[in-house]
């Protein structure tokens, strides 16, 4: 007799995460990624879309399809999704403040192919409150925010019953620098946040809040820390089941299902010895579906080559394959959870279980979620405890293999030849330009001012954005357009930095506070840093750590936060007497940004204040920095903050040496 056919359980939905330069490019890579077996779509947006900007605004300049594709109109959108059939498409697309107009620009394609929004699957990322702690792409204050994302939320449940209209996004808790408590903690504060708004709205109809909270999922992270991610992952969903029965009232175990997608970390990605992060993927991967009560419903992997630049198709292509060798070669989807009776995965359960609770309890104390943020009491702790990461790769005590330990390895032929990255051209912002102006000349001026007057009227009388939003897609308005219009209703808003005299770090190196205050007797004050952000980049973890160590070994520093324009930053050069700026730009963007702040120093006669940026930059891209005159350049190998500290210290020397010899070439005449 043979062996009884076993039943396998459904693999979870693969992706990869995807978008750049134009939406006719990502259009292709899709299909492309669709044609290697990929299951559901994952769409990156570049961060003038995701910020509400149009592609000829000056904030949007070097941004334009760096990190993900440009959507700046209906016709990008339709471009987008050209021959993919949204009726029969799982699509996640991860935004968060302009979540209501992307999703309209998505529902009128999905209008015009024909498609029933009750056919459409697919998530919003939409949970703008963790912006305000990591990643930075929030426009309007907590408050209006949230009830966009409440907008959402209702909307998709009454007309896109299959929708998940949020993503409770831990993910970029721990890019930076969250512990498992914090992860868990924060993350289910905001769904209760998010959860008490919809309750509380008087439009909303108490018979359909099961169906609300049913259609809430979750976007984590997972490290590697295998042992702690599984039991964090079971925790969640004990957790949340507990939360939405006893706080909720939701009487159906179905929608109390903790239902998450996941990207696995990478913060922990090395620019030293690439090949490494193959092997770390992996690992991080099992770690969200070993376990089959606390599994992934989707997953997406980051490229091994992430930490040098934009993964190629094929190093996403070698992602998916991980998931698919997984999925289909191996026996995991043929049994039940083998986690189960575990005593020590039950301990560690329980224990983040209780710490969460206590969490949780104290962010009740300060008001909720959003009080927390907005007192800067949750971004301070998320600082201080990536401080304490990253002191810890420092003194070794956290062993980051190939950089702190077992540095010594073959070159990798991987990162060999031209090609090895991929990069977007400056021209796609130049032809994005072209397009806008195109689409705003040949559409119905009267119809899209009528269209973003509804908008405003909805806005400002406290109804639902949607429909109006879907008729400002369908009328032609540009994202910019929608951005601005109710950027003139709600306000912008700049969040805590976390970057206090209060914020608790583990301190610096004596070599280094001796060598800043040899320089400060030089200059009879302490050495000036202005740390900028420029541009719309909103991954501010660098930043913040360079300015809190900057702060211990005796700088003077000035740290504004991000979205900062090259003019606001030589300005506070100026108003600072500066004699150090140091840029971070993680976008991408870092040619033509470094470019016209060098210029404004310049044209300011502030040339003389040394320039030194940090962020994911290619050798290639180093050499052009260095021949604007960039003094020093970091990168994501440059892991030691207290060397970056004497660095910054030499390049103040150095200029201070050049100004005396130049003030004392004339009196040698």
């Amino acid at each position: 007799m043979g062996e009884p056919e076993v039943k396998r359980d459904k693999p979870w939905i693969i992706r990869t995460y995807a978008g750049h330069s134009t939406a006719a490019e990502s259009n292709a890579l899709y299909r492309g990624n669709l044609a290697k077996g990929q299951t559901g779509l994952s769409v990156a947006f570049d961060l003038p879309t995701q910020t509400g900007y149009d592609p000829d605004h000056e904030l949007a300049r070097g941004e334009v399809g760096k990190v993900g594709v440009s959507i700046a109109h209906l016709g990008d959108m339709r471009t987008l999704f050209q021959d993919i059939p949204l009726a029969q498409m799982n699509t996640s697309m991860t935004i968060n403040a302009t979540a209501p107009w992307l999703l309209a620009l998505y529902l009128a394609v999905a209008e015009e192919q024909g498609a029933p929004f009750s056919a459409l699957q697919g998530t919003t990322q939409n949970d703008i409150i963790k912006e305000y702690l990591s990643r930075g792409t929030y426009v309007f204050p907590p408050g209006p925010s949230l009830r966009l994302t409440k907008d959402v939320i209702l909307f998709t449940t009454s007309q896109v019953p299959k929708w998940n209209p949020m993503n409770v996004c831990s993910y970029h808790l721990q890019e930076a620098g969250a512990t498992p408590v914090q992860e868990l903690s924060y993350a289910l504060a905001v769904a209760i946040a998010v959860l008490d708004t919809v309750r509380d709205d008087p439009a909303f109809d108490e018979a359909s809040f099961a169906d609300v909270v049913g259609r809430i999922s979750f976007f984590v992270n997972a490290g590697l820390r295998f042992v702690t991610e599984i039991c964090k992952m079971r925790a969640f969903c004990d957790l949340w089941d507990e939360i939405t029965r006893d706080r909720y009232g939701i009487d159906d175990p179905r929608k109390r299902i903790f239902r998450y997608g996941v990207q696995v970390n990478s913060l922990g990605l090395t620019e030293q010895q690439p090949e490494n992060n193959v092997h770390r993927i992996l690992i991080e991967m099992l770690a969200v579906t070993l376990s089959k009560r606390a599994r992934a419903r989707a997953v997406q992997l980051p490229a091994w080559n992430e930490a040098l630049g934009l993964p190629r198709p094929w190093d996403q292509q070698w992602s998916m394959r991980m998931q698919q060798i997984l999925a289909f070669e191996t026996d995991l989807l043929e049994y039940d959870d083998i986690f189960d009776g575990s005593v020590a995965i039950d301990a560690k359960v329980e224990a983040l279980k209780t710490q969460t609770r206590a969490e949780l309890a104290r962010i009740g104390a300060l008001g909720g979620a959003v009080a927390a943020i907005e007192t800067g009491t949750m971004k301070r702790a998320l600082v201080e405890s990536n401080a304490k990461r990253i002191a810890a790769i420092e003194r070794g005590e956290q062993v980051v293999v190939g950089v702190n330990k077992f540095q010594n390895g073959e070159p990798s032929p991987l990162t060999a030849g031209d090609g090895a990255i991929f990069t977007v051209s400056e021209t796609v912002e130049m032809e994005a330009q072209g397009r806008i102006r195109a689409w705003r000349a040949q559409r119905d001026g009267a119809a899209v001012e009528a269209a973003l007057a509804e908008l405003e009227a909805a806005a400002r009388e406290g109804r639902n954005v949607m429909p109006a939003s879907i008729a400002c897609a369908k009328a032609g308005v540009t994202t910019g357009e929608w951005g601005e219009r109710l950027r003139q209703v709600f306000g912008e808003y700049r969040a805590p930095t976390g970057v206090t005299p209060e914020t608790v770090t583990s301190g610096a190196a004596e070599e280094a506070r001796l060598l800043v205050a040899d320089l400060g007797e030089r200059l009879g004050e302490a050495p000036k840093l202005v740390v900028g952000k420029p541009g719309l980049d909103g991954h501010s973890n660098g930043a913040e750590q360079i300015a809190l160590r900057a702060r211990d070994v005796g700088f003077d520093v000035t740290y504004d936060g991000i979205r900062q324009t090259p003019a606001e930053i030589v300005a506070k050069a100026r108003e600072r007497n500066a004699h150090i700026i140091g840029l971070s730009i993680l976008s991408g963007s870092h040619v033509p940004l470094v470019r016209e702040v060098r210029a404004r120093l310049r044209q300011e006669g502030l040339d003389h204040i040394p320039v030194v940026v940090g962020g994911i930059i290619s050798p290639e891209d180093e050499l052009v920095l260095k021949n604007m005159g960039v003094a020093a350049i970091y990168t994501p190998k440059d892991y030691a903050l207290d060397t970056i500290m004497v660095g910054l210290a030499k390049v103040v020397e150095r200029a201070i040496a050049r100004r005396e010899a130049e003030d004392a070439a004339p009196r040698r005449e």
